[in-house]
């Protein structure tokens, strides 16, 4: 049984006889005054009871007292039965015995009229959830009559059930196990009117009963919202921007994932308007802007019917999200519509511009799919949109994007691959048509990769190119050939070989190419005569300044130059006249006309015969790429190739097979 502490308290003060004049001058001993009496004392507060308030049902208990109805005997509305003041039976002075200070604390009728005149909406709840008594506040908060909230469910009022972690949190105040819960809650009057209140349940001090107090912050949740919409909303084309359209899109990930009722499925068209820098430069960006809310405005036509999300990401960059989508066609379709749509020219301000847009397409499953990833898949798609020439969508191609991720994991890895000594040369032998001798060889980078295994050049050679990695792979391959052919010359000094090491252009304009070369050659001994650089024809044909000076001083050092490739290129044959030159390799293209002795190909045959006497003419050799068979060696010999090299004379091989063919081989005459 619990026992209100409240009002038993304040009947012993009432009781209490005082033993010092107090502040109305009232000599030491004399009672103090009873509540009738403090109640007809001025008060800044209202302590009389409103006659129009609203009483608890009969019988509920409340925990601010219940005052006592009309011809209740006396003491009936005190916990206690007793009558204060004089009536009470008891004398003031010394003959009771008791001395008491000042009143210190309100009688109950003090909270009861505070509770009924307070402009916050509370309610009285017991502990299993009823109302025992509510203020006018609260009346007209939901817009009733407060008497008609007596007895109805508190989490009724205040929409405590629906969310159920809001519900199991108030279950738990009402057991006693929580202190406090508070919570946003959106209510409806009864008339139908909406509005958003904070809703406190706490207990009342000293007693069972627990307070629900409700505050009205719909303006503030009104101007929150409107704060919210400039935050999460594109100025410019009143679109969603980044920030929501990632909310709302990992919103629908998650409910797809748990919606049982939906397909499970998440699609995306990631667009950006192609050349659109243009009209910002030549128009002007107000301009700009207005046809970015031309665009916008025909994405949100092409994306209503199906109620899909519109979203400027920034720049000139949008995004359509498809919740629940059915399926690739769906997204297919939707690209299509939307290209279809920007084709149109639209009038800005007067003029007719004409734009287009590249799109991504991305399609999958929800369950296991992360915003960042769906972005990324987009984004990569997007490029391959743009890649394969504007205006178009392309479709995300599972396969394609683990190719692109392998380039990228190769690329990242590049230059500590250098440092880690994950590179090997192996050497392909460079043999004379005429007298079948091993003259010289040609050094190929391998990488043995950890987790891809031996890669050829072709996997990453163009990727040091891109990312400047040639430079410091390009400088070990330079010192390790040229350390290598060093170690054949003292191994057999009758058989010198030329080593042949490709040099990317970049190497020229990224570094020091020259002083690199004389310092590999002073560091390892070799004689500049025996090292051969090659160069692309594309990277040599139309070389002037520093590329050209460098080619030159190259010469001048006495290492030999030569074109490889060559006839794939620009073959602009006038700057071989001008290039310190010493030997051109004819493309493998040339030399698959040779194959069949059958049929030949005569086209081929003189254009090659052509090319090696040029060559001869302006002094330099001419070496043969890609003979793979005795026919093709000899008709080249025929025509006057000097050198041949191929798979018909070896493969790359490690420099111990190299050695053992110098050995084999006759001493060059």
């Amino acid at each position: 049984m619990c026992t209100n502490n409240l009002e038993t308290t304040n009947a012993t003060r009432e009781r209490a006889v005082s033993g010092t004049p107090d502040g109305q001058g009232r000599a030491p001993g004399a009672t103090l005054p009873t509540i009738t009496e403090r109640e007809a004392m001025p008060s800044v507060l209202p302590v009389t009871e409103d006659p129009g308030a609203p009483r608890p049902a009969p019988g509920a208990p409340s925990v601010l007292g219940t005052p006592p109805g009309p011809g209740a005997p006396p003491g009936a509305g005190h916990p206690t039965g007793h009558t204060t003041g004089p009536t009470a039976g008891h004398t003031a002075g010394p003959t009771t015995g008791h001395t008491a200070g000042p009143p210190t604390g309100p009688a109950p009728g003090d909270y009861r009229a505070a509770f009924n005149v307070a402009r916050l909406a509370m309610a009285v709840v017991d502990r299993e959830g009823r109302v025992l008594d509510a203020n006018p506040a609260l009346g007209a908060l939901l817009g009733t009559d407060p008497g008609l909230l007596i007895t109805r469910s508190a989490a009724d009022l205040a929409d405590l059930r629906e969310d159920p972690r809001t519900w199991r949190e108030y279950r738990d105040v009402l057991g006693g196990r929580a202190a406090r819960l508070r919570r946003t809650r959106r209510l409806r009057r009864s008339d139908g009117h909406a509005l958003w209140a904070e809703v406190t349940v706490e207990p009342a001090p000293d007693s069972c009963s627990l307070l629900l107090s409700m505050a009205d912050i719909s303006d503030q949740r009104d101007l929150q919202g409107r704060l919210r919409h400039l935050q999460m909303h594109d100025p410019v084309t009143r679109l969603p921007n980044r920030s929501l359209f990632f909310e709302r899109m990992t919103r629908a990930l998650e409910a797809a994932t748990y919606d049982h009722g939906g397909t499970g499925r998440i699609g995306l068209c990631y667009l950006d308007l192609d050349g659109f820098k243009a009209v910002n430069d030549t128009l002007g960006h107000r301009v700009g802007d207005r046809l970015l809310g031309a665009v916008a405005q025909r994405l949100t036509d092409c994306a209503a019917p199906e109620g899909h999300l519109v979203a400027r990401l920034g720049g000139d960059e949008f995004a359509l999200l498809v919740r629940n989508s059915t399926g690739t066609e769906q997204l297919c379709d939707l690209a299509r519509t939307v290209l279809a749509a920007l084709q149109e020219p639209f009038d800005v301000g007067g003029q007719r511009l004409s734009v287009s847009a590249s799109i991504g397409v991305v399609e999958r499953p929800a369950a296991g799919t992360h915003t960042t990833w769906l972005m990324q898949a987009a984004d990569t798609t997007l490029y391959w949109a743009k890649e394969d020439g504007k205006a178009r969508w392309t479709l995300f191609d599972p396969e394609r994007n683990a190719h692109r991720m392998t380039r990228q994991a190769l690329s990242s890895t590049l230059r500590p691959a250098v440092e880690r000594d994950e590179f090997v040369l192996d050497y392909q032998p460079l043999v004379g048509l005429g007298d079948g001798v091993v003259r010289g060889v040609e050094a190929l980078v391998r990488w043995d990769h950890p987790q891809f295994g031996r890669l050829s050049p072709n996997r990453f050679i163009p990727l040091a190119e891109e990312n400047g990695a040639i430079v410091p792979l390009g400088r070990w391959v330079l010192r390790t050939a040229c350390r290598q052919a060093r170690a054949w010359q003292l191994a057999e000094p009758p058989h010198p070989l030329v080593v042949s090491v490709n040099v990317a252009v970049r190497q020229v304009w990224d570094s020091d190419l020259v002083a690199d070369v004389a310092a590999i050659l002073a560091e390892t001994g070799l004689p500049p005569h025996l090292l051969q650089l090659e160069l692309t024809e594309s990277a040599v044909m139309g070389s002037t300044g520093r590329p050209l000076q460098a080619l030159q001083a190259l010469s001048d050092m006495g290492v030999a130059i030569a074109i490889d490739d060559f006839g794939t290129g620009y073959s602009n044959l006038a700057y071989l006249s001008r290039l310190p030159v010493s030997t051109l390799k004819l493309d493998g293209s040339f030399v698959q006309g040779f194959r069949a002795e059958e049929h030949p190909n005569p086209a081929d045959e003189t254009i090659v015969e052509a090319l090696v006497q040029l060559a001869h003419r302006l002094g330099l050799t001419v070496t043969a790429e890609c003979v793979e068979s005795a026919e093709q060696a000899e008709r080249l010999r025929r025509i006057g190739c000097d050198t041949g090299q191929g798979w018909f004379y070896s493969r790359p091989v490690p420099p111990d097979r190299i050695q053992a063919m110098i050995t084999a081989c006759p001493a060059p005459g």
